[in-house]
């Protein structure tokens, strides 16, 4: 099907889907957004799940960022036009930021794929969307200030996509985002304070931050830093380079034949992120063959929350066919195809949890630790600084969805108005209303001793 059938297609899917009725927040009959929480725990190390529920219960706005399995479950009740294309699936403005492209350019993009997978192109709209608007009131930030934010976030995708629908496919695949156009667009001291932050965060800075040499000065250790860092014992030496090796096998042969020069020194336990908490995540610091180290993380890949509770199939671009469905290459198909560019050392592994000998298999994904990573701290902006940056955000996530072979009728279906965005900003007002009221329900379920909660010092 040519582009303009698709627009064809976007434009007939009016009469079924007013974009009029993407303003009526839809939930499910029976919603239990704290037993969805519960539901996640089970499969999560229990000593972390309550620094979990501590860090989600800062504000509104850090227990929108943990809940997306809750947004999935809600946006599944509600309508959607049908067109499906690769979904971010956990599209907040906190998950855009910098990041280094193989050529050590510093980038700025969709940086977080945990949830990734194929779903309704609305359902990253409106988790974006509705992220803009909770974050607004989080800054102080009034209601109409709110509403505009998120109306001009929604019209800044719908009028990107539409741009890039002007271009060639090969076209919409180079499109990127460096730091200095970002400074351009938004034009404020805290973004040039973060992106001198995130070019300085290099290995070399880590090395001197996170390790210390033992006492015989002899081997390179990660110093633990509980509860956040910690040595387990997981796995020994030799399994883990097994797991080492089968990770460079999903790699590019450049990036493999360099990682192979590298040996394994040290791993430990580390806490990350809001949501991901209690997930298994380790640090691991190899060395090189003139002492340089380089960090890797790997991170759990648990099911997307777009499959377990949007109802979404289990699908990884790129392998439908495949009998072996394996999460931690779909987290990485996700970012290959939403970034403009990705991390050269991304890549997968079937691994294990457990320290008995009947151990409960466990997806992996593995990147880069920090490598000139960075964001912009929400809480510094003023609102005409955050409106932008909401805006930002909505070009980026036209970019992502752009790649998808649905984009065109996804624009068809737009069009060239603004009833579509002031639905989806009518749409987030209700949302953020329904997120205070189930942060007001998780204050009460740690007071009453329903969830565990620890706030970290």
């Amino acid at each position: 099907m040519t582009d303009m059938d698709n627009t064809e297609q976007g434009r007939s899917l009016r009469g079924r889907l007013k974009r009029s009725g993407q303003a009526e927040l839809v939930l499910p009959r029976r919603r239990d957004p704290i037993g969805i929480l519960e539901e996640q725990h089970l499969s999560r190390l229990a000593e972390l799940v309550p620094v979990r529920i501590g860090r989600m219960s800062q504000s509104v706005f850090a227990f929108y960022r943990g809940t997306a399995a809750v947004m999935a479950a809600d946006l599944a009740a509600g309508p959607h036009t049908g067109i499906n294309v690769v979904c971010c699936g956990d599209a907040h403005v906190s998950n855009f930021g910098f990041y280094a492209s193989p050529e050590r350019a510093l980038l700025f993009d969709l940086n977080d794929f945990d949830e990734a997978s194929i779903a309704p192109w609305e359902w990253d709209v409106k988790r974006l969307a509705a992220s803009v608007h909770v974050g607004g009131r989080d800054i102080g930030m009034s209601e109409e200030a709110c509403r505009d934010a998120t109306q001009r976030t929604v019209a800044a995708y719908r009028e990107s996509l539409q741009s890039l629908m002007q271009l060639t496919a090969l076209e919409r695949y180079y499109y990127k985002v460096d730091a200095d156009l970002v400074q351009q667009m938004l034009a404020s001291e805290q973004t040039r304070k973060a992106v001198k932050k995130a070019r300085k965060r290099t290995s070399d800075q880590l090395l001197a931050k996170i390790t210390m040499r033992d006492e015989k000065g002899r081997g390179l250790c990660i110093v633990d830093q509980p509860p956040v860092t910690r040595h387990v014992s997981h796995g020994d030496v030799d399994e883990l380079g097994v797991l080492f090796q089968q990770y460079m096998g999903t790699l590019r042969e450049d990036t493999a034949w360099l990682l192979s020069q590298f040996k394994l020194v040290d791993s430990v336990l580390r806490v990350v992120g809001v949501g991901s908490v209690g997930t298994r995540c380790y640090v691991l610091a190899f060395e090189g063959p003139q002492g340089e180290v380089l960090f890797l993380q790997a991170k759990e890949a648990q099911p997307s929350v777009l499959t377990t509770y949007g109802g979404m199939p289990p699908v990884i671009p790129g392998a439908e066919g495949t009998s072996d469905h394996n999460e931690g290459h779909r987290v990485v198909a996700g970012q290959r195809i939403l970034q403009a560019q990705s991390d050269p050392f991304i890549g997968h592994i079937v691994g294990w949890a457990g320290e008995t000998d009947d151990r409960l298999r466990v997806d992996y994904y593995w990147r880069q630790f920090r490598d000139m990573k960075g964001s912009i701290d929400l809480a510094t902006l003023d609102g005409t600084q955050f409106t932008a940056y909401g805006e930002l955000c909505g070009r980026l996530l036209a970019r992502a969805h752009s790649q998808s072979p649905g984009a065109a009728a996804i624009a068809g279906y737009l069009g060239s108005g603004a009833k579509f965005d002031e639905a989806v900003s009518a749409w987030s007002a209700a949302y953020a209303d329904q997120c205070e009221a189930d942060y007001d329900a998780l204050k009460a379920a740690i007071k009453s001793g329903r969830l565990p909660a620890e706030t970290e010092a």
